[in-house]
């Protein structure tokens, strides 16, 4: 079969990082143009300032990839469904659940495949995990997770603008996993979000989940951490316990320790070639809807103005 003609939208570090190396790797996809009002762009690539100036006047694509600040993304989601382009979005999916909702029954009557990615769930432990927990009981759970906000978001002032999540812009990542390998489903119970002065997001947040049976999970986010960073998931079960660390990438179980090759974004687009090959969108917002409860029923604490 012809390569997907995908078009990079965004091309900030995610981008650069992650989606570029992934989309070459895959020959499933050929990258036919970038789009960005302000990056510069790359050897050998047509370059376009907007989605707009692309449909009008650029090669022909098939798909395009939004990497994109999620406080953008809905209107240029839209100019793309309605060119007939399949949609990758990147985590989290859009600035709001109800934005999501729109655009995936946009592409259900386009007929096109829409994809709300998110690149924790294909971490090297996180399937084994998954099936490793669908054949126990959950009693409780315990998420820590700590990281340099300096590190991971250098002057990147969107996530801490509304619809940037702030300190859940990383810890969506853990309720991805979280969603993910529990059996049950689980809902918001209690939190308690940490917001600098001047700032509009959290930089900390204090959660406590239940899934439908009764056990508790607890969240434990913040953005402060120096030194070592935490991407941490315990999971206490009738056998034993079982622990994802390194973002998913490690996984621990009484039968002992896994280590495998990670390769996140590699997984994200042989699925996404997967689904717009069978037609098909994915567009799985239980991370998200997570999120969103905890801003509308989280107890909010200012804490000291934070600067970069």
């Amino acid at each position: 079969m012809d390569p997907i003609r995908i078009a990079i939208v965004g091309l900030g570090k995610i981008a650069r990082d992650q989606h570029i190396p992934a989309i070459r790797g895959n020959g499933n996809f050929d990258i036919a143009a970038t789009v960005s009002p302000h990056s510069p762009p790359m050897e050998g690539i047509p370059h376009f300032a907007t989605l707009e100036d692309l449909l009008a006047g650029g090669p022909a694509v098939d798909a395009v990839a939004l990497c994109t600040p999620p406080q953008v993304r809905y209107d240029i989601a839209v100019a793309a469904l309605k060119a007939g382009l399949h949609v990758f979005l990147e985590k989290p999916p859009g600035a709001t659940l109800s934005e999501v909702e729109a655009l995936s029954d946009r592409a259900e009557k386009v007929g096109v495949t829409l994809f709300a990615s998110w690149h924790s769930r294909f971490a090297a432990g996180v399937a084994p995990a998954r099936a490793w927990l669908s054949e126990r009981t959950v009693t409780s759970a315990q998420i820590v997770w700590r990281e340099d906000v300096r590190v991971w978001h250098p002057g990147q002032d969107w996530i801490w603008e509304p619809g940037g999540l702030g300190v859940f812009d990383p810890g969506i990542n853990a309720l991805s996993i979280l969603t993910h390998i529990l059996p049950r489903p689980v809902f918001l119970k209690s939190a308690t979000l940490s917001l600098p002065a001047n700032r509009a997001a959290p930089i900390a947040a204090d959660i406590e989940f239940r899934d439908t049976a009764g056990a508790l999970v607890h969240m434990d986010l913040d953005w402060r951490q120096t030194g070592p960073q935490s991407w941490d998931i315990v999971v206490e079960t009738d056998a034993g316990q079982l622990k994802l660390s390194s973002g998913g990438a490690v996984l621990t179980t009484p039968r002992g320790t896994e280590h495998n090759e990670d390769l996140e974004y590699a997984g994200l687009y042989a699925r996404f070639a997967n689904l717009i090959r069978g037609g098909r969108s994915d567009v799985d917002v239980a991370p998200f809807r997570l999120v969103a409860d905890a801003f509308l029923r989280g107890r909010r604490k200012l804490v000291e103005e934070f600067h970069d």
